[in-house]
């Protein structure tokens, strides 16, 4: 008794046990879920935030080179001991040993002067020098420093690059958060294709199985009819060479369904023990697309219209190098305080007034056309970029072109596709009943099972090429026209 009552309790065990794995492993998707989900978990989601975000630290980076900077330097310590040749009053040399240790530290306030180039600082430094051997009645230790100082340092006629930063960073900043929109909806391009190979091998599936049963009832209704004699035996091994094909054509359609089903888990990031079960998006959106809209819509949203100045200001900043490198001017000046002493708070009274202006000038006398090498170098390059970007944009405006055209095709395509599908379905079926009532030969029944399942597989494919079409078209344009809303808003930083 205890030994049934163990078995029974075991069995409700395990079939909660199973009951509840199967419910596990059957997950049903939209194909806007599954889009959603490899956008938030894929890898290749992953990789294309991880990349947004280090453009924006880039772009953090650039910004910085425009504040003010804190630079604190030193040498702590720099000793040495050696033999040195040291004048002697005379004039004569003598090689003396030094033990010496020194200590320098210096504090700094720079700025970028970005409209010419230039960097102006505020400086303060100080210095302590421990000789180990000094002269007879001199002290030990000796302090200098300089308790401020203001420098100037300015290039002159030169390539400014925070000039040409200032107007080229932003523009590639704001191209990387374009682009990061774009790789998303390329992603929901990629995965409707992966979603609907994976669907139109479960219809394929559905349509095997449903063949393989309807093809062993006419087998069955056929044996019967031989049985009676009211049919021959060939007709009966026809059919069932059918059977045995419709059971072949099943097998090939679940290793389908199962390559198909392993692509999807993973590259969305889905666990491979879940049973996937996908519904088909047949509820189109209803919206109209205008051509020129959607391409005002492209040159507005998408980072290759913003790609195209780029370009042309990255043509024009070489120009402007060409220019700075044919000569240099630099300009450095400073003015400040510096004062010497043997203690440390004593650099810091009546400190003696410390100026400096130079200019250093580097001009090319002879140079064997080099700079007009240069010189004509990047104004060639630079017509090759208008160039370039001309023809681009005339190809970015005819792809949008061809591919609304394209999209409105598919769509008059799919209505044209699902009524056919659904007249070979009928057709079918009503085909069917007639053969079991001897009104259809098997000839006829086998014409409208293959025109149904033509049809069938039509529809889907018209589908998937409807919504590949679809997401493309948000691509394109960054635009959402179902809803009527912008898939890119600028928000800065």
């Amino acid at each position: 008794m205890k030994i049934k009552y163990f078995l029974l309790t075991a069995c409700l065990v395990c079939s909660c046990f199973f009951e509840h794995a199967f419910a596990q492993e059957t997950v049903t998707y939209t194909l806007q879920q599954m889009v959603d989900e490899a956008k938030a978990k894929s890898p290749a989601a992953l990789r294309a935030l991880t990349r947004k975000e280090n453009r924006y630290w880039q772009y953090r980076l650039y910004r910085s080179n425009y504040n003010p900077q804190l630079r604190l330097t030193g040498t702590i310590p720099n000793y040495y001991q050696e033999f040195n040749p040291i004048t002697q009053e005379d004039g004569s040399i003598a090689y003396i040993e030094q033990k010496q240790n020194l200590f320098d530290v210096g504090l700094g306030l720079q700025q970028v002067i970005a409209p010419t180039g230039g960097m102006v600082s505020v400086n303060t430094s100080a210095t302590r020098l421990d000789n180990f051997r000094p002269n007879p009645g001199l002290p030990k230790t000796q302090y200098s420093g300089v308790p401020v100082n203001i420098l100037l340092q300015q290039p002159l006629f030169a390539y400014n690059p925070y000039k040409w930063d200032k107007k080229i960073q932003p523009l590639i900043f704001e191209e990387s958060k374009r682009e990061y929109v774009k790789e998303m909806e390329d992603m929901s391009v990629f995965v409707s294709q992966m979603y609907f190979d994976f669907l139109i091998a479960q219809v394929n599936y559905e349509i095997a199985s449903a063949n393989l049963k309807n093809t062993g009832d006419v087998y069955a209704v056929e044996k019967k009819r031989y049985e009676m004699g009211v049919t021959y035996e060939d007709a009966l091994l026809q059919i069932e060479l059918q059977v045995l094909t419709a059971k072949q054509d099943l097998a090939e359609a679940q290793m389908d369904l199962e390559r198909a089903a392993f692509a999807v888990t993973s590259f969305v990031g889905l666990s491979r023990s879940s049973r996937l079960k996908l519904i088909s998006p047949s509820d189109i959106p209803e919206f109209d697309v205008n051509v020129d809209h959607a391409i005002d819509l492209a040159f507005q949203n998408r980072a290759e219209a913003i790609g195209f100045d780029r370009q042309k200001l990255e043509a024009e900043s070489e120009v402007a190098l060409a220019k700075g490198e044919r000569f240099q001017v630099d300009l450095r000046a400073s003015y400040g305080y510096n004062n010497a002493d043997y203690t440390f708070g004593g650099i810091y009274q009546d400190p003696v007034t410390q100026a400096l202006v130079n200019l250093g000038v580097s001009v090319p006398i002879l140079d064997w056309g080099r700079n007009k090498a240069r010189m004509s170098q990047a104004q060639s390059n630079q017509r090759l970029v208008e160039y370039t970007v001309e023809q681009e944009q005339l190809n970015f405006e005819q792809e949008i072109f061809t591919k609304v055209n394209n999209f409105l095709m598919i769509k008059e395509r799919l209505n044209v596709t699902k009524v056919a599908a659904d007249v070979g379905q009928r057709r079918y079926d009503i085909a069917l009943n007639r053969y079991s009532t001897g009104n259809v030969t098997i000839t006829d029944l086998n014409v409208a099972q293959n025109e149904k399942d033509t049809n069938k597989r039509a529809y889907y494919s018209s589908l998937r090429e409807y919504w590949i079409a679809y997401f493309e078209l948000r691509a394109l344009t960054l635009y959402d026209f179902e809803n009527d809303a912008l898939l890119y808003k600028s928000e800065g930083e």
